[in-house]
């Protein structure tokens, strides 16, 4: 079966488990919040590839097992520094076992590691504890997820569930959620599902490489979602991505993640 017939299935899969009834009106939306969708998309990108460079980093220094159970990202305004770690048994604090900061290119991590933990209160405990949050919420198909956090407005965290690529060549897009947690991260906020299901893009079928851009429908909302963006800046090769709404192609993201109204 080719890769286009796949997902043709998968598709109509998706429109047929879908419970929200598909928006009869056609999708209003000013081009500022567009960009603001392009804005957030490849922020959670940035955060991506940080997280996945500092990871590289720490593991090169051949760590202890068991000291970093999470990793948290932050950028700065000489660059991302990403601290691995966890939460204190009692919930005061973020305890950082080893933290790595970037250097003059984004692939360039340094790692300084604590033999006694360093403590943090401020930044990176406030978001460990947004994510342990929205990860007591969350209910995902059983599948690996990564989570990542950014500021929103008002000083309140964002915090995307999003699957994780655990295969070279193939993009997970869907079945993810974002966040809205205060900005001390003991409140939730607001909660968005983005996508309803799982669609995977697999780079490895002999028909992926005949095509010129992807195509997917929304059921869930009417405009495209902050992980389209981050879907079609981390797919490899890069080509841009269709988004259906009520039957007719409605947005088109471009490679670097802007996106543009068909009208």
């Amino acid at each position: 079966m080719t890769l286009q017939a796949r997902l043709a299935i998968v598709v109509a899969a998706l429109l047929l488990s879908a419970s929200p009834a598909i928006s009869k009106n056609t999708p209003k939306i000013s081009l500022e919040e567009l960009a603001q969708i392009t804005e957030r998309g490849r922020a959670l990108y940035a955060y991506d590839q940080a997280a996945w460079h500092a990871t590289d980093a720490v593991v090169a220094t051949h760590p202890t097992e068991g000291e970093d159970g999470r990793y948290i990202a932050r950028k700065t305004d000489t660059g991302w520094v990403v601290a691995f770690g966890h939460l204190s048994e009692t919930h005061d604090a973020f305890l950082i076992a080893h933290l790595a900061t970037q250097g003059k290119s984004p692939q360039e991590f340094s790692v300084e590691h604590f033999a006694a933990p360093r403590t943090d209160t401020a930044f990176f405990f406030a978001a460990a504890k947004a994510v342990d949050l929205a990860l007591n919420d969350f209910q995902g198909e059983k599948v690996p997820y990564n989570v990542a956090v950014l500021p929103a407005t008002e000083g309140q965290l964002y915090v995307y569930v999003l699957p994780a690529q655990t295969k070279d060549g193939v993009y997970p897009l869907g079945g993810d959620e974002r966040y809205t947690v205060s900005s001390d991260g003991n409140s939730l906020i607001d909660k968005h599902r983005m996508h309803h299901s799982i669609l995977t893009f697999d780079t490895n079928d002999p028909q992926a490489a005949k095509l010129v851009a992807g195509y997917h429908v929304h059921v869930l909302s009417d405009v495209p979602e902050d992980s389209d963006v981050f879907y079609v800046l981390t797919r490899r090769p890069s080509i841009p991505e269709f988004i259906g709404v009520d039957g007719k192609l409605r947005f088109k993201i471009m490679e670097d993640g802007s996106i543009q109204l068909k009208k």
